[in-house]
């Protein structure tokens, strides 16, 4: 995930909704709450793309050993078929 740069980004509006109180203690600890709140959001974002890829990876390896097991031993439900 691409990090935040000192290269110009193209830049975009946006509305949201936030509690008033946590505003204005933010605005206490940053003079910019626009780039702090962008860096917040990059962090997240990384980090649940991090995540996103953690659980892939478990995912695809859960199924590599149940194929190497299905592979050995076979199904076990074909002792049970009926065809």
């Amino acid at each position: 995930m691409p990090a935040v740069t000192s290269t110009p980004t193209r830049k975009r509006a946006v509305n949201l909704t936030l509690n008033e109180g946590l505003v204005a203690q933010a605005k206490t600890y940053t003079r910019n709450l626009s780039a702090t709140i962008e860096v917040l959001l990059t962090d997240y974002v990384a980090q649940q793309h991090q995540t996103k890829a953690l659980r892939q990876q478990v995912a695809d390896a859960c199924a590599a050993n149940w194929n190497a097991v299905h592979a050995s031993v076979g199904s076990f439900a074909d002792e049970h078929s009926t065809l």
